[in-house]
């Protein structure tokens, strides 16, 4: 129901209750007046009528008298008024019959009898009639002519009549006609006051109506008002403040849902994915701009610690400003960072724009209107390499609400930002190292590998020659012996300088292990090959180390091994033995100097590999292949967790390492069979002692393109009594790039029967990330460079723990190889990996067991 509505029907019920009690009111005050008014005239004429006919009895009367002294009376009163006025009846009682006789007279009716019985008056009011009656008793006086009758008795009653249901009306008639105007003006004026009412009601509801529908959205909050009119009722002038300070409170309290919505949106930006990453620098832009679909932000910026003294600052437009604005807001930032006491001022500022690819610019009037309000959020204690703090500028940190909201988004966008960018600098960091040596920051051996091979196939297609330099440092190691470690280490280094800096610019240059380093020489002869060699045996000569505050001066000489693609090898495996051959012919000779092929030399060298290949061979067919166990321990609890299978060969009386003969065996094409025999062997050999942890595996990838190898697999195992879950696989990324979609199926087949996956020499080479994304392991083992140089390098420890805390996310076991002192293995447990493998835990032995030091 509308209020008007309910006002309108309220005032008619209100009117007819007024006018029917009105109604009522006068008629009963009418009645009451008349019935007075008539009592009193009745009483009245009563005591004329008595005193007339008591005049007349004392003078003594006849009976005819009286009866026409009666009729009169009657007679005249009905005459007078044509039987409608006032009215007097006398009626005898009995004793006055008893004496006297009867008369004619009326019937006296229900009240004259009761008075004439009782002696008492009464009245009525009936059929339109008022009637009373007054009772004649005996006087002292009357007993002179009523002899038979005594003092108090009734001798007759009087009746006066008198109607008056037709004088009321005309009463009644005649004052509702002359109150008619004033009830018509009264109703009009009701009727008025109602509209009046109503109106004003409905203008100030429609006003609340509106101002509260045009409310869509948090800023209408700022806009909201309401029209009052200053006529209308102070009530109403109440209900518009309270909804005025009703919205201001909102305004503080309230926080609009397109900023919660984001602010909870931005949650699902922590899903960060390589592209985000690679691309970290888009990615916040998009987020700039997902903030200004709910605030209106000109810049988002970030600031990194490089070093010390020395932040990166990234700064982010939405719009592109001019060099004004790009100044103005430069200055914006340094005073906040500056600001900052935990900062102070820094030395150095790297300060990089970022602006959109909009045809839109920020104009010059946007630009002097633009509020320099920066919210910003900075971290208590930055590392070198972390993100400092972030900051956002934007006209809406007036609001103190919105500048609560940004408060909160920053801190999510903190974490954000800071994770993408940290692990983007890791990555980046772990993709340089994964291809540097981190000693010397030469190429490793990997990507040594890979840039030798792509050498070779490039002087092939262009029908030209590559050189391959194979150096080693003679007696290297009575420096370490000697002088310490640390000092080799500084020897190396210096060594290396010198030899970078006596090569050609397309040279390549790379440390291979230890003390030895190998050089690829792209479009080089013998003549010219030589010629470098023997710069980079002066280079060698110049080097001189400071070993000692006595001034003691360490000086080295190299022995080189040349071979030259195509004329000595049509590989790059046998170019590399080949120069691996020509280097020990080097020291052989006398160390410090330059071993040129003769054409014998090449034929030796070839003959040589015939020899073993067949040797291998024998070996194989005659099942001489003998398991070593290597210790890997669980460091919850320094226990014997897992052992690493590695292969000996048994050739000529003699035990042949894996790295002299599986090149030989790969290339003769026996290598599946090698993996087969010697996983064969272990598990027998494992079944029979009281052993139940892991058992690792290294597979050869050449084994891996034969289908029917994962079914001797299984073959093998399941004929061994051991389950496949205690089994674990090792893969090697380096040698499986080039078999990703063999590897996949090998894999997926392993995975089905339960067998466990590791891969090996993580960050070695360049795609480690790829197949930690893509494949299913269970175990990762950190490049042993990475833990060998953990202690003296601060980057290397860093990359560990990197790589640690991205196994761990992934539900990834880490083993940590080359754990070769105490230190190395206590730092391995400060950093929470898992197991720990290496000379210091066990070297490989035919039995399983750990080494002495790390027993309980």
């Amino acid at each position: 129901m509308k209020l008007r509505s309910f006002i309108l029907a309220t005032s008619v019920a209100v009117g007819v209750v007024f006018l029917g009690g009105s109604w009522w009111a006068i008629s009963k005050g009418f009645d009451e007046a008349f019935s007075e008014h008539a009592r009193a005239q009745a009483d009245d004429v009563a005591a004329l009528t008595f005193s007339a006919m008591y005049e007349i009895m004392s003078r003594g009367w006849t009976r005819e008298e009286a009866e026409r002294f009666l009729a009169g009376i009657h007679g005249s009163e009905e005459g007078e008024d044509g039987g409608d006025g006032l009215k007097v009846m006398i009626f005898r009682a009995p004793a006055v019959i008893e004496r006297y006789g009867e008369i004619h007279q009326p019937d006296p009716g229900r009240l004259a009898r009761e008075t004439l019985s009782s002696g008492t008056g009464g009245e009525s009011a009936e059929f339109g009639v008022f009637r009373r009656t007054f009772p004649l008793k005996a006087e002292a006086r009357c007993l002179a002519c009523h002899d038979n009758a005594e003092v108090g008795e009734v001798l007759g009653a009087i009746e006066v009549r008198q109607p008056y249901e037709q004088v009321l009306w005309n009463v009644r008639s005649g004052f509702y006609l002359s109150a008619l105007p004033s009830l018509l003006f009264g109703m009009i004026l009701a009727a008025g006051a109602v509209w009046w009412v109503s109106r004003r009601i409905e203008r100030s509801v429609d006003a609340v109506e509106h101002s509260l529908e045009s409310i869509n959205s948090f800023d209408d909050l700022r806009h909201l008002s309401v029209d009052e009119d200053r006529h209308t009722f102070d009530e109403f002038h109440q209900v518009h403040g309270s909804i005025m300070s009703l919205a201001t409170k909102l305004r503080s309290v309230a926080v609009d849902k397109d900023i919660l919505l984001f602010e909870i949106g931005l949650l699902e930006k922590f899903v960060i994915t390589s592209e985000v990453i690679r691309d970290w620098r888009v990615y916040v832009g998009r987020l700039l701009e997902d903030i200004n679909t709910v605030i209106e932000a000109h810049v988002l910026f970030s600031v990194f610690k490089i070093d010390d003294e020395l932040f990166d600052v990234e700064i982010f437009w939405y719009l592109s400003p001019d060099d004004n604005g790009r100044k103005q807001i430069e200055q914006s930032i340094r005073d906040a960072l500056f600001a900052d006491s935990r900062f102070g001022e820094p030395a150095t500022l790297n300060i990089h724009h970022h602006t959109p690819e909009k045809e839109r610019t920020l104009t010059r009037a946007e630009q002097e209107e633009m509020v320099l309000r920066v919210k910003s959020f900075f971290v208590d204690r930055p590392r070198i390499g972390s993100i400092v703090g972030i900051g956002v500028q934007s006209d809406a940190l007036a609001d103190h609400t919105h500048s609560l909201v940004l408060d909160s988004i920053l801190s999510t966008l903190l974490n954000v930002v800071g994770s993408i960018k940290a692990i983007h600098k890791y990555t980046r960091d772990l993709e340089y190292y994964a291809t540097r040596d981190p000693l010397t920051d030469l190429y490793n051996q990997r990507v040594f590998w890979e840039l030798l091979g792509y050498e070779i196939g490039r002087s092939n297609r262009h029908n030209a020659k590559c050189t391959l330099l194979l150096i080693d440092l003679d007696n290297f190691k009575l420096i370490n012996d000697h002088y310490g470690h640390a000092t080799g280490d500084r020897f190396l280094q210096r060594f290396a300088e010198a030899v970078d800096a006596s090569l050609r610019g397309g040279d390549i240059l790379a440390r291979y292990g230890g003390d030895e380093f190998v050089v690829v020489l792209p479009e080089t002869d013998v003549e010219q090959g030589y010629a470098i060699a023997q710069r980079v045996l002066a280079a060698a000569k110049s080097v001189s180390l400071e070993a000692n505050p006595d001034g003691e001066q360490i000086r080295g000489s190299v022995s080189i091994g040349l071979a030259v693609y195509p004329d000595h090898a049509s590989d790059a495996k046998d170019l590399f033995l080949f120069a691996d051959n020509m280097m020990y012919r080097a020291k052989a000779e006398g160390k410090e100097r330059v071993s040129l092929p003769s054409t014998e030399d090449v034929m030796a060298v070839f003959r040589d590999v015939s020899e073993m290949g067949v040797a291998v061979l024998a070996a194989v067919n005659e099942r001489r292949v003998i398991p070593f166990f290597q210790p890997i321990m669980g460091l919850d609890g320094n226990r014997l967790a897992a052992v690493e299978v590695l292969s000996r060969l048994e050739v000529n009386g003699e035990l042949m390492r894996a790295d002299q003969f599986i090149e030989i065996a790969e290339k003769i094409g026996i290598i599946h069979r090698l993996d087969t025999i010697v996983i064969e062997a272990a598990l027998a050999q494992i079944k029979d002692i009281d052993f139940d942890g892991y058992i690792f595996f290294n597979l050869s990838p050449r084994a891996l393109v034969l289908s029917e190898f994962a079914r001797t697999l299984r073959t093998v195992v399941k004929a061994s009594g051991i389950a496949p879950e205690r089994i674990v696989f090792e893969i090697t990324e380096r040698d499986t790039v080039k078999n990703l979609s063999l590897l996949e199926r090998f894999i997926t087949d392993l995975k089905s029967e339960g067998f466990g996956l590791a891969i090996d020499d993580f960050g070695s080479g360049f795609s480690s990330f790829h197949y930690l994304r893509r494949f299913p392991f269970d175990f990762l083992k950190i490049e042993g460079d990475f833990i060998a140089n953990m202690l003296n390098s601060e980057r290397d420890r860093v990359f560990v723990q990197s790589i640690t805390s991205l196994a761990k996310a992934l539900n990834i076991k880490v083993v940590a190889e080359f754990v070769e002192s105490d230190e190395v293995l206590q730092m391995l447990r400060e950093l929470e990996i898992d197991f720990a493998q290496g000379y210091y835990i066990g070297r490989p032995d035919r039995k399983v067991g750990m080494s002495e030091a790390v027993r309980i």
